[in-house]
Order: structure tokens, then C-alpha cells, then sequence
């Protein structure tokens, strides 16, 4: 879209798909980190308010500022690299984690034809590029050279590994019940009636279990608590980031509530209805609001619902975290792909082989 308006001003269709091109990686990259450090004070004010406490109130119009004077702060202290470390590796590891959760966001559609990438398979990209994330925390406790980073890379591969399967049956489901891998047409595929008792805009209530299970493995894909067992303080220091400091410290965080942002996002996209409207009713002027409004406002009660979280939950042992990966998770969620497969094949394509 902004090619073609870069073209329509006259300019050459290569230099006005280049140039279009960075334009919206610019308007996706530069909201996302304004965003991210909003975030980072609405986390902290949630916990406190959950924790009767007052939260970040100093710095700025009710501390709206502490995330950039964090920022700054950090900006401003010295790198230290340990001596033992692999320096490049050391080095490299951050830029990973933070490089590969702005990637994702490429083909996540904001609005009706506000997508800076529309490809066909959106969904295959986005459980790949996540998948990629793990790399840099394991870097990070590898190159360290010290104990406790390189227990909480372990950690971090294992616990990836558990539930990056559970969340592919799970899209898995979501693909069935779409019929395509377009986040798009993901999103336009759910005016779904949940048996006739619901005619709004997300998918059919079957795939609520799904939905469910999503969410906890969202947090567990993140290392949210309570599955933050890659930074247990009381038993890793600070994990894999032990050893960091200065804007390498830095880019881990920003890398990390950039993926939180994601799978806010995705759970708005894949079961919720993305930017269209809750309810399909004519008596609410639901459509007079645009798509990006309903679009952020959704992603953001799923981030209220991870702070939510992280403030009451309490954190779980390895072997729990284990256990709910591949003995609750993986076969729910095997089970919902017959489940729902036998649903569609009796449903939408009349019982046929």
C-alpha cells in the first residue's frame, strides 16, 4: 500500500518498493519499542496495584517516564564482558533475541490490508521465527562461560522444545477450522456462532479448550511465571543474563516483552477475532470503530491477563513445568486435531472420505 502511493507521487516502482518497504518496517519497529516500554510500566503498575502498592509514580506525570529513565540509565553504564566468556558469541547472543522478535511482527495484520507482509503462510513464518528465539538464550548461557547461565540455557532449549509442540497441534486446529496458513484470512474466518449461542467474531467455542491451552503455553513459550525457570532467581542468579549489563542487559528485555507483545497479539488473531469487532449485532455501532483500535485494545487485555499472571501465580517446579508440556498439553492437544477433524468432516463436508 505504501508503494503504490510512492508510485502514484512518480517514483520508479524498484525505488518505491524499497523505499515502501522501509517505511513500514519503520512504522512497525519504532510504535513496537515505544510500545514495549509502556508496557514494561503498565507491568510494573499491575503488580503493584494486585500487590497494594503504588508501582512507578516519580519520574514523570504518574511515572509514565520511568521505563525511559530505566533506558537511559542503562544506556550509560559500562559493558562488561567477562574474560572467560566467548566474546563473540557473548556479544552476538542479545542482538539474536532481539533481531528475531522484531522479525515476526513482518506478517502480523493490524487491520484490513495493514500488514507489512501478506504472505499465504503467515502462520508457518510465525511458529519459525518464535521457534528461533531459544537460540539466543542459549548463546547467551553458553558463551558466559559460568554455571548458572549455562543451567538456564538447558532450561530454556528443554522448555522450548516442550511446548513449541503443544502450541503446533494446537495451530494445527486453528488451520482446520480456516482452511489457510494467512493471518488474515485466518481472522475474516472466524464469524463463528459457537452452536448457534454466540454470532460474533471468533472461532467456533470447540476450539476454546485450545484457546485455553494456548494461552498457558504462551506463557511458557515467553518464560512468564510461572514457567520462568530460565531466570529463577532464588536458583540461577538471573539465568541466562547473569553475566550481562549495559544495553546488552537491555536488548534481552526489550526482545523479551517484544515476544510477549506477539503472542498477545497472536492470541487476539487466532481465536478473537483480531480487528474486527466482539459481537455481530447492528444495534452496537461496533464497525464505526476502526479495526486497529479493536486490534490494540485486544491485545492489550491479553497482556493485562499475563501481568494478571505473573502478580498471583506462583512459580512451578522443573518436573511440573515438564509434566504439563508433554503429559497434559501434548495429548490434549493431539486430541483436539481428532476431535475437531471428525467435527469438520461431519459438519462442513458432510460425513465424505
Amino acid at each position: 500500500m505504501i508503494s503504490e502511493t510512492l508510485m502514484g507521487w512518480g517514483m520508479m516502482e524498484s525505488w518505491a518498493q524499497v523505499l515502501g518497504s522501509i517505511i513500514g518496517i519503520l512504522l512497525i519497529a519504532l510504535p513496537l519499542m515505544l510500545a514495549v516500554a509502556m508496557i514494561i510500566y503498565v507491568d510494573r503498575k499491575v503488580w503493584a496495584a494486585i500487590n497494594l502498592r503504588r508501582g512507578p509514580n516519580v519520574v514523570g506525570p504518574f511515572g509514565l517516564l520511568q521505563s525511559f529513565a530505566d533506558g537511559l540509565k542503562v544506556f550509560l553504564q559500562e559493558t562488561i564482558i567477562p574474560s572467560a566468556s566467548n566474546k563473540g558469541i557473548f556479544i552476538l547472543a542479545p542482538i539474536i533475541t532481539f533481531t528475531v522478535a522484531l522479525l515476526a511482527w513482518a506478517v502480523i495484520p493490524f487491520d484490513a490490508e495493514w500488514v507489512l507482509s501478506d504472505i499465504n503462510v503467515g502462520l508457518l513464518y510465525i511458529l519459525a521465527i518464535s521457534s528461533l528465539s531459544v537460540y539466543g538464550v542459549t548463546m547467551a548461557g553458553w558463551a558466559s562461560n559460568s554455571k548458572y547461565p549455562f543451567f538456564s540455557a538447558m532450561r530454556a532449549a528443554a522448555q522450548m522444545i516442550s511446548y513449541e509442540v503443544s502450541i503446533g497441534f494446537i495451530l494445527v486446529c486453528v488451520v482446520l477450522y480456516a482452511g489457510t496458513f494467512n493471518l488474515s484470512d485466518i481472522v475474516m474466518a472466524q464469524e463463528g456462532h459457537g452452536f448457534g449461542i454466540v454470532n460474533g467474531y471468533w472461532f467456533n467455542l470447540l476450539l476454546f479448550p485450545m484457546w485455553v491451552v494456548f494461552f498457558i503455553s504462551s506463557l511458557a513459550e515467553t518464560q512468564r511465571v510461572p514457567f520462568d525457570l530460565t531466570e529463577a532467581e532464588s536458583e540461577l542468579v538471573a539465568g541466562y543474563q547473569t553475566e550481562y549489563s549495559s544495553m546488552a542487559f537491555a536488548l534481552f528485555w526489550l526482545g523479551e516483552y517484544a515476544n510477549i507483545l506477539l503472542m498477545c497479539a497472536l492470541n487476539t488473531l487466532l481465536f478473537f477475532g483480531g480487528w474486527l469487532p466482539p459481537l455481530n449485532v447492528d444495534w452496537i455501532p461496533w464497525f464505526d470503530i476502526p479495526g486497529i483500535v479493536w486490534f490494540l485494545l485486544k491485545t492489550f487485555f491479553f497482556f493485562f491477563m499475563f501481568s494478571w499472571v505473573m502478580a498471583t501465580v506462583p512459580r512451578y517446579r522443573y518436573d511440573q513445568l515438564m509434566r504439563l508440556g508433554w503429559k497434559v498439553f501434548l495429548p490434549m492437544s493431539l486430541l483436539a486435531v481428532v476431535a475437531i477433524s471428525g467435527w469438520l468432516m461431519f459438519t462442513r463436508y458432510g460425513g465424505a472420505a
